[in-house]
């Protein structure tokens, strides 16, 4: 006869910020069970009114002795000073760049490498890549598994939200003062983003290219499991509070038809395929604001330029999918596994 693990006491680090506000949300919305939650962050951030019915603590004053399962939903400075430390007692699940690029940390989106997983005995760090990477890995890992993945070109549109509280009340402000006849001032970004569109995510390389590119295929590769595979991106930002948008251009190794496409994506984990019978019907950010967690594909067409190659569209909440239900995905799958 085999006993039930007890729930797990849960510590959700940087919880005021919009992913630890939604991580708190969806763990709630799951009924995830917990012996006790912890909801903790800076001191400068206490008192800040939570979504949920919880009220942060000083991480500073925390023993992670007294965690079993710890979210890091912060700045890359909390996962830096804290998460390894943590990780001596728990379970760590960063959503920080913090540990992303480290070979010896597991990175995964739930819905296509799961299997990184595994060997995970009670404790350790579990990093979590960045939106763009989770809504990218998720939509080509069916088809690479369909027809062999051979180059993909993507351009992401970045959503404000990826950049914090801070940045969508920027975008706000500008768009008000505008339309009041008044200047944007764009401390955010550099310049306006209100009605405007920045080529830049995250700062430039000495290569010309972002720091934000440089992971969505560092990212993407090592998900997919794909070391080799030519990625080429251009992120850009544009003035939509929640929502990143890609749009893909994908070459395989074998022909692929747009209804074999389609199949496979309709089945897809984590997918939802939008197969439009007009050209009218595709997903956008603000239309599946209130829509179930999933990566939405659409606008799926072969390209006319190339041979074995598919053109897509992609949507995805970037702080609620991406972040936020990875993130307890991921929990539940390490929770639930034999120890």
């Amino acid at each position: 006869m085999t006993v039930a693990a007890a729930p797990p006491r849960i510590a959700v680090v940087g919880a005021s910020s919009l992913i630890g506000e939604a991580l708190i949300e969806e763990l709630n919305v799951r009924k995830f069970p917990r012996a006790e939650l912890h909801a903790l962050d800076e001191e400068r951030h206490l008192g800040r009114p939570l979504a949920s019915d919880a009220s942060a603590s000083d991480v500073a004053r925390f023993d992670f002795s007294r965690a079993d399962l710890a979210f890091f939903c912060g700045r890359a400075a909390l996962s830096e000073r804290y998460a390894e430390a943590a990780a001596a007692h728990a379970w760590v699940i960063d959503s920080s760049s913090t540990f992303r690029a480290q070979e010896r940390v597991p990175l995964v989106a739930a819905d296509v490498n799961a299997e990184a997983l595994k060997g995970m005995s009670g404790r350790g760090l579990v990093a979590l890549p960045g939106s763009a990477s989770v809504a990218l890995a998720t939509a080509l890992a069916p088809l690479h598994a369909l027809a062999g993945l051979v180059r993909a070109e993507v351009v992401t549109y970045h959503a404000v939200s990826g950049s914090g509280r801070a940045a969508m009340d920027e975008l706000a402000g500008e768009t008000v003062a505008m339309l009041s006849g008044k200047k944007a001032r764009g401390r955010a970004f550099g310049r306006q983003i209100a009605f405007n569109v920045i080529p830049q995510v995250d700062t430039l390389e000495a290569d010309g290219s972002s720091r934000e590119e440089r992971r969505l295929w560092q990212e993407t590769r090592r998900i997919l499991g794909m070391p080799q595979v030519a990625i080429n991106a251009t992120a850009v930002r544009v003035p939509v509070f929640f929502g990143h948008s890609l749009a893909v251009h994908a070459s395989f190794g074998r022909p692929v038809t747009v209804p074999e496409a389609a199949r496979v994506l309709q089945c897809g984990r984590g997918l939802c395929m939008i197969d439009g019978g007009t050209a009218a019907e595709f997903p956008t950010p603000a239309t599946l604001a209130t829509a179930p967690d999933k990566v939405y594909v659409g606008r799926l067409r072969a390209d006319l330029t190339r041979d074995q190659a598919l053109n897509f569209w992609i949507v995805a909440d970037n702080v609620r999918k991406c972040a936020a239900h990875n993130a307890v995905s991921v929990a539940q799958i390490l929770v639930n596994s034999p120890r």
